[in-house]
């Protein structure tokens, strides 16, 4: 039987006035509020968090994304859903959840965590951003963490809310030329990476992180129902103008690249953070925490690995072969422009194979094509260029 989830698409309209009728599945499909900006552009959508982020723009193809990212500065409204958790407990109700310490995270700092079942299972990822000493704001994946956060708060004096905040994201080597130029005012100092600040950008006072899902250098905007959102994103879009900067849909060929796993595609509930290759971002040093003890016992090796194809792009699926037999399955997939061959996240099913070898795939034009483990991130392996260390503008062909 044919699958017909790839040909679906949302139609999105401009949001309607104050006095005009909403439907009542508005909530299950909230548009971000500056949306209007990428209208012009012929986005498509999905859904993400129950919110509708774009997978695509008609007017701008993904490789003159990929590019405007590598060379310029894009801007991208993403569907990230923060989480607040706040009160006298909020710490403690992080550190039984997150398997990473908690209290190491300073007031005006980032840090990346995960989420496990009991079993050691990946429930998902985000961004954690620190507030204050009693208050966080958690950036999480495509999922649904509110409740297990609340199942966990039964004896804290916490509280886990939705405070309706939305993230907007400037990514490239000319974003943080495009943030100095946004800011009313000083420029935050330092603004170092994974650092949160306070800025005041077109008279509106936001939250900024030095975070990203590119691995390139950027940062991005928390914007809440107290914003006039409207003003920023025309604030941004008139400091980019310089720059190039439009919406665009990022994500694929550059995500790939950069070994940024995608909640539900690239790991799901039955991979552990050791076998999603994010076994440093587990502490066995910490107190106790959900899935501490099954993790203890976990196989510590990885499975999740990068993949270069010449010729053509992998299916998704399990559609990996080593001399016949199967190998593993392709999470995730695209063309690369800079490395002009295919890129994929694998996971596989022997924890002993990596990079070097050499595997069959199946490819989306239908043909098997030779294929080669490699390792995550595929290059700038420790992260220079987002930290700011490392300025690397490849040329167009």
């Amino acid at each position: 039987m044919r699958d017909f989830t790839d040909d679906l698409r949302f139609a999105v309209l401009p949001q309607v006035g104050d006095g005009e009728q909403r439907s009542e599945f508005a909530g299950t499909m909230a548009t971000h509020p500056l949306v209007h900006q990428e209208l012009a552009y012929a986005p498509e959508y999905t859904l993400y968090n129950r919110r509708l982020t774009a997978v695509a723009m008609g007017a701008i193809p993904p490789d003159e994304a990929y590019w405007r990212l590598r060379r310029q500065a894009v801007l991208r409204h993403t569907g990230e859903l923060p989480i607040e958790v706040r009160g006298p407990d909020a710490e403690r109700l992080l550190d039984r959840v997150f398997t990473r310490d908690v209290s190491k995270v300073r007031v005006g700092r980032c840090s990346y965590q995960i989420a496990c079942y009991a079993d050691g299972g990946m429930i998902l990822d985000g961004v954690l951003v620190r507030l204050a000493e009693d208050r966080f704001w958690y950036g999480q994946a495509d999922g649904d963490l509110t409740h297990w956060l609340r199942a966990h708060a039964q004896d804290l004096d916490v509280e886990v809310t939705d405070p309706q905040v939305w993230i907007s994201q400037v990514q490239g080597p000319d974003s943080l030329r495009v943030l100095a130029a946004a800011v009313d005012g000083a420029y935050p100092e330092p603004f170092r990476y994974f650092d949160a600040a306070r800025v005041t950008i077109a008279g509106q006072e936001v939250v900024i992180t030095r975070t990203g899902f590119t691995n390139e250098l950027g940062w991005e905007v928390y914007l809440g129902p107290e914003i006039d959102a409207a003003a920023v994103g025309a604030r941004l879009l008139e400091a980019g103008a310089p720059y190039g900067l439009t919406p665009v849909a990022i994500g694929g060929a550059r995500r790939i690249e950069a070994g940024l796993l995608n909640a539900g595609a690239d790991f799901d509930g039955s991979v552990t953070p050791f076998a999603a290759g994010l076994g440093a971002m587990v502490s066995v040093s910490k107190g106790d925490y959900v899935g501490k003890a099954a993790l203890e016992g976990a196989d510590r090796r990885c499975r999740t690995w990068g993949l270069r194809v010449a010729g053509g792009v992998a299916r998704l699926g399990p559609v990996l072969w080593q001399a016949g037999a199967p190998a593993g399955r392709v999470c995730s997939s695209a063309w690369s422009p800079y490395q002009a061959c295919g890129v994929a996240i694998v996971r596989l099913e022997n924890p002993d194979l990596g990079p070097g070898t050499r595997l069959e795939v199946a490819c989306r034009d239908g043909v098997t094509r030779d294929a080669e483990i490699c390792a995550l991130p595929m290059y700038d392996a420790e992260r220079r260029i987002p930290r700011g260390d490392l300025v690397d503008i490849p040329e167009r062909p």
